[in-house]
């Protein structure tokens, strides 16, 4: 696991930013800034306040260390990829079009360069200087692990999407997902099924690594606040039970106590308690209770099926699925089960996922005329709008900042994770090994 890295102080041109940065080793946590000194910088704009256009100059390498020519071409392409995945800079290659024509005029150049310091870390300097009037809008100084390059550059686009666009980037986001790209099968009961465990991964595809070796049927993933943790579904006792599984820990607890069956175990926003599906009580009901398995309290009580909960992120009601209608709907409620509303009326809605961003919308499953696919809704209004069109689309799960969503689709002929904007945009298959599905997208 990368070391813990520090952000170092960068005086350029009268701009002074004093910035400590601690990693947590963990995979799954986001840095954190804590700055000593307020900044002083410039934002660059667009043309006619549209789109500002971002030039990367490419990484070069300090003289005297001619071995990270390949190193730096990574961080390079990596920081390229995160700043043009938010869609807020229009990021354009420095070198002129091929094909001769003239290149487009840029509002700003992004250059760096990278060095390496005494017990193999790295050193990355990155500016950006608006055009015109060749001012300095960012300036910061990054040293990290030589092991993991990619990491500077996340936390460098990370940076400057706050700083020039007031948003919060994904690049050091990281999916959970469920794969069987191990090839293994189990036969529990005499029946043979193949092995599928919980995986993680960078939020582009990269640095993926199993977390679970349960060796049978895992589902379900859905990470914590604070990213150290997955509670998912397991068939490892012969039936569905919630697990957490503590990544830096290396260690699993079972809070439900192995009563009844459980499954879909569901975060709040705030890492105190989850909400899950349970038929302890001898129907298929949602429940919640402390992490620890303290404080478990029924919420719902109906003849019918409630399933597949979900928090809204503040805390104060559950998105679920009940077919209390007659067919599988999305429903909301208060937290305390209290106030239960259908907010659909299709033929088949299932799995919400409510988006932690500034636009109050629940994307879920829709069964439509080509298959199943992605819709949000405002639960509010009951305005919803269609963001894929077949063939098989489902599990969607809103990033962290509320402008994307992960979701499983086959789309490429097997069943792997993709990527679209919150408006249904920019797809991005993000997993190619084996099948993949059910991702959950790191806070």
């Amino acid at each position: 696991m990368p070391r813990p890295f520090r952000l170092a102080a960068l005086v350029l041109f009268g701009l002074a930013v004093i910035v400590t940065l601690v990693l947590d080793p963990g995979p799954g946590r986001r840095p954190r800034a804590s700055r000593k000194e307020r900044e002083h910088s410039i934002t660059i704009r667009g043309p006619h306040g549209g789109v500002p256009r971002y030039a990367l100059a490419g990484v070069t390498v300090t003289r005297g260390t001619p071995d990270l020519e390949g190193l730096a071409k990574t961080l390079g392409e990596v920081l390229w990829a995160d700043l043009q995945f938010e869609g807020v800079f229009e990021v354009l290659p420095a070198t002129p079009p091929a094909d001769g024509g003239k290149p487009q005029e840029a509002d700003a150049v992004v250059s760096a360069e990278v060095s390496r310091e005494s017990g193999g870390t790295l050193h990355l300097e990155v500016r950006i200087r608006e055009v015109t009037s060749r001012q300095l809008a960012f300036g910061r100084e990054y040293v990290g692990p030589e092991t993991n390059p990619r990491l500077l550059a996340h936390v460098a686009a990370n940076e400057i999407l706050s700083a020039q666009a007031g948003i919060q980037g994904l690049a050091h986001s990281r999916l959970a997902f469920v794969s069987d790209r191990s090839g293994s099968f189990n036969e529990p009961t005499g029946s043979r099924r193949r092995v599928k465990e919980i995986f993680v991964a960078d939020y582009d595809g990269h640095n993926d690594r199993r977390i679970t070796t349960d060796g049978d049927l895992d589902l379900t993933p859905s990470w914590s606040s604070d990213g150290r943790a997955i509670a998912y579904t397991s068939y490892r006792r012969g039936y569905q039970d919630v697990f957490v599984t503590h990544i830096e820990e290396r260690r699993q607890d079972t809070p439900t106590g192995g009563r009844g069956k459980n499954w879909l175990p569901a975060w709040s926003q705030d890492g105190a308690r989850l909400a899950f599906t349970s038929n302890r009580d001898g129907n298929e009901e949602i429940y919640v209770m402390n992490t620890d398995g303290s404080g478990l309290r029924r919420l719902t009580t109906h003849w019918a099926i409630d399933t597949s909960p979900a928090w809204s992120p503040t805390g104060a009601q559950i998105a679920f699925t009940s077919n209390r209608t007659g067919s599988p709907q999305i429903w909301v409620m208060d937290a305390d089960g209290s106030n239960p509303r259908a907010v659909t009326t299709e033929k088949y809605c299932d799995r919400p996922s409510w988006s932690p961003g500034r636009v109050n919308e629940i994307a879920y499953v829709s069964r439509t005329k080509t298959g199943f696919d992605i819709k949000v809704i405002d639960p509010a209004t009951g305005v919803n709008r269609q963001l894929t069109h077949g063939p098989q689309n489902e599990s969607p799960a809103f990033s962290p900042n509320g402008r994307h969503i992960a979701f499983t689709s086959t789309r490429s002929g097997t069943q792997q994770i993709w990527t679209m904007t919150r408006t249904g945009d920019d797809l991005r298959q993000v997993t190619r090994l084996g099948n993949n599905s059910m991702a959950s997208w790191s806070r």
